[in-house]
């Protein structure tokens, strides 16, 4: 039978033994029970972000090699962006063209014309011309105002006549309104074939000179034609007539 003395040793034993381990250091060897247990458990997952970063999307590789491919191409075609560029010899040249399709001079042509009508017919053509092209400079801005994207570093900014959007290139307001014109005078005036031809490739000439004089990317381009396209549509669905508008039509009756 144990004697009490050494029950008492024992116990006053067991809280001593657990301090020491309480107190064992990091560096202390593990049992082979919490190793198995750490070896088992899963490492902490990643942040969001990086897991992003680590396994980018599809899209996003694509964007940015689209990108990269418009920035590239965009430099090399900026073959005019100023006079001591490859072709800075034509850049007076294009400067015209330029001008051809900006909006100031559309409007005041359109507005002079509205003024010197006498035909109810003609005075709706070009009412509905003067409502698409304010709606052009319109939706240019505000895409502009939100996409912000700066114009080519190559750019020279001796444009004609800007304003404080005209900062930002995407998308070509040029080449949004030329291809509105376009589809507008083809569908609205008789012309004989040289001349639809000539206007078709007057779309054109805008639409290269922007990237030409280093004014634009090429996708600033290629999107201002289609929203210029496409914005055709919607004159065309709110056309203005007589029937719809009486008042902006008693505005210019004579």
């Amino acid at each position: 039978m144990p004697s009490p003395r050494g029950s008492r040793e024992r116990r006053s034993a067991r809280p001593e033994f657990a301090s020491l381990l309480s107190q064992r250091g990091p560096g202390a060897p593990e049992s082979p029970s919490r190793r198995r247990e750490s070896a088992g458990s899963a490492p902490p997952p990643l942040p969001e972000e990086d897991c992003m970063r680590l396994n980018p999307s599809f899209v996003g590789i694509a964007l940015s090699s689209l990108l990269a491919v418009d920035l590239w191409a965009s430099k090399r075609l900026g073959v005019c962006a100023g006079e001591a560029s490859a072709w800075g010899s034509v850049r007076p040249l294009l400067k015209v063209v330029e001008v051809s399709g900006h909006g100031i001079p559309w409007l005041l042509g359109t507005f002079y014309g509205l003024c010197q009508s006498g035909s109810s017919a003609a005075r709706e053509v070009l009412l509905n011309l003067f409502f698409a092209l304010v709606l052009d400079l319109v939706l240019v801005a505000v895409v502009k105002g939100i996409v912000r994207r700066p114009r080519p570093t190559h750019n020279k900014m001796d444009m004609f006549v800007t304003v404080s959007v005209d900062k930002y290139s995407f998308p070509s307001g040029h080449a949004t309104r030329a291809a509105l014109v376009c589809r507008f005078v083809l569908h609205h005036l008789v012309l004989a074939v040289p001349l639809r031809v000539l206007v078709v490739l007057w779309v054109l000439i805008v639409g290269i000179s922007r990237v030409m004089l280093g004014r634009h990317n090429v996708t600033d381009v290629l999107f201002g034609l289609f929203l210029g396209y496409v914005l055709y549509s919607v004159v065309e669905y709110c056309w203005l007539s007589p029937l719809n508008a009486p008042a902006l039509f008693a505005l210019w009756s004579h």
